[in-house]
């Protein structure tokens, strides 16, 4: 034990025998332990007047002023919000959040992100009280060239080439920019799609142009009546009322010379359920965010309703109007020599979907030929008698796995490639075949349009696995011990360390 001698203005006081705290060791940091140094000044204190610890050295994080830490957190809700406005899942928006704060000087933040809101905390030590932002996200719309030049931003600020006030100019150029293209763009690519899978259902181009025609009507019609903010709900029901009837008019007015003309009403519905957000919900189902999985799905399973609703209401209607009933179309086995035609129509959908969803020109060429991928293999599939759900399970998975490995490297965001992929398989032959069979058939079964379910959730999950596998090759093969992150629509690939400095 060692005597301890203290003065204070030259008096000597009583000596205190007391332990003198332990000396660091050379090669120990040179940063001390600040919760220790405060025991030792207790213990250290001659009298019931203990001393208190140096102002300057404060616990924990040190971040920015005030006016900095809302200054990023703004910037990054906005960009969070883009991102879920886009149809990203939320774990691709949580990574995002997490790269950005960690780049621009935040040192610990937790982010919660839900279907409608997005509400970011930053830690602040032990001294100051944390900071919390949340903003709201009202509005979605399919804007892929908003979401890629978002993504675009994110890297340029996660690489320091951006400071905050930079990238704050640039988000407010990219939220204010109007679409890249006219509205009747989009409306003739929605046509489009529906034409291309009116072919790819073995439909010939008389069907083609009805389908095309009535898909673009239904899309003016859904357009005309957003302005009187009417809900998507009764949309789609609108929707599904329209072209069927329009479709039984068609039929019954022998304009057609077809003996497969209900192929337009399948064309049609899977132009309607192209928008849903079946992908992003699964994505959050397999990633843990299952509040916003939850919303996700009844938003998708809300939508569904409003859609089958319309096709039986215009299948009863047409029954007491008398309109002449049409066959119920049949799935057409699979040929050899119907191959090509499947790669062509599938790429021009995929194209197609990409073209209506505002994306650009380098991103439609590769949905194209991500469509092209997925209708080759998903062909190749039927004709070796593989059943449509693995088909489609396979055909995703490896539509995803390109996308997630090359979409990067091209400057594509991997959900653009990925929803476009997979939008020519889509169950919309199979869902009209289950509404028909619910709405005009006697003690109808239900098990066509389970059937139709079950494809569009090998769809969405498949697409989901191939973005997963395809992430230790993107980081290359030597670093395949790495642990895997969760599958990366969008956003960073790698979230940054979390630890308090």
């Amino acid at each position: 034990m060692k005597i301890n001698e203290r003065a204070d203005q030259g008096i000597h006081r009583r000596r205190w025998p007391i332990l003198e705290p332990p000396r660091p060791s050379s090669n120990q940091r040179h940063r001390p332990n600040l919760l220790r140094r405060r025991a030792w000044h207790i213990l250290e204190a001659p009298t019931a007047e203990q001393p208190a610890v140096e102002n300057e050295e404060v616990l924990g994080p040190q971040p920015p002023d005030d006016a900095t830490v809302n200054f990023v957190l703004d910037l990054t809700l906005r960009i969070g919000e883009v991102q879920m406005a886009s149809g990203a899942g939320a774990s691709d928006v949580t990574a995002t959040i997490l790269a950005l704060t960690a780049a621009l000087g935040l040192p610990h933040c937790e982010v919660d992100v839900i279907f409608t809101s997005i509400t970011v905390t930053c830690h602040r030590g032990t001294d100051l009280a944390p900071v919390t932002a949340l903003r709201v996200v009202r509005s979605r719309s399919l804007d892929y060239t908003r979401l890629t030049q978002a993504e675009i931003l994110v890297r340029k600020i996660v690489r320091g080439n951006m400071g905050a006030e930079e990238a704050h100019t640039e988000l407010e150029r990219i939220t204010a920019a109007p679409h890249p293209y006219p509205r009747w763009v989009a409306t003739i690519a929605w046509g489009g799609l529906a034409a291309f899978i009116t072919l790819l259902l073995g439909g010939g181009p008389d069907v083609a142009v009805v389908a095309f025609a009535i898909s673009s009507v239904v899309d003016r019609l859904g357009r005309l009546l957003n302005r009187y903010h009417l809900p998507f709900f009764f949309q789609q029901v609108v929707g599904g009322l329209v072209a069927t009837l329009s479709a039984m008019a068609i039929v019954s007015s022998n304009v057609l010379t077809t003996d497969r003309p209900t192929l337009v009403v399948a064309a049609a519905v899977t132009v309607l359920l192209s928008g849903l957000s079946t992908v992003s919900a699964v994505q959050d189902a397999i990633t843990g965010y299952n509040v916003t999985a939850a919303g996700r799905t009844m938003e998708t399973a809300l939508m569904s309703a409003g859609l089958i609703t319309g096709v039986v209401l215009a299948l009863k209607l047409a029954v007491m109007l008398g309109l002449p009933s049409t066959p119920l179309p049949e799935v057409i086995n699979s040929t050899p020599q119907q191959l090509p035609i499947v790669v062509v129509t599938g790429a021009g959908a995929a194209a197609c979907f990409a073209l209506a969803s505002y994306s650009t020109l380098r991103a439609l060429l590769v949905a194209a030929a991500a469509g092209a991928i997925g209708a080759l293999v998903y062909g190749s599939l039927m004709l070796t008698q593989f059943d449509a759900v693995s088909s489609s399970a396979v055909a995703a998975t490896l539509v995803g796995f390109c996308g997630g490995l090359l979409a990067r490297r091209l400057l594509v965001t991997p959900l653009v490639v990925a929803v476009s992929g997979i939008t020519p398989l889509l169950p919309g032959l199979s869902t009209y075949r289950g509404l028909y069979q619910l709405g005009v058939e006697p003690g109808g079964n239900i098990s066509t349009l389970m059937t139709a379910v079950a494809i569009g959730l090998a769809l969405a999950a498949g697409v989901v696995l191939g973005e997963y596998l395809a992430q230790p090759v993107r980081m290359r093969l030597g670093r395949l011990e790495r642990k895997l992150a969760g599958p990366r629509m969008a956003g960073p690939l790698e979230p940054p360390e979390r630890r308090l400095e």
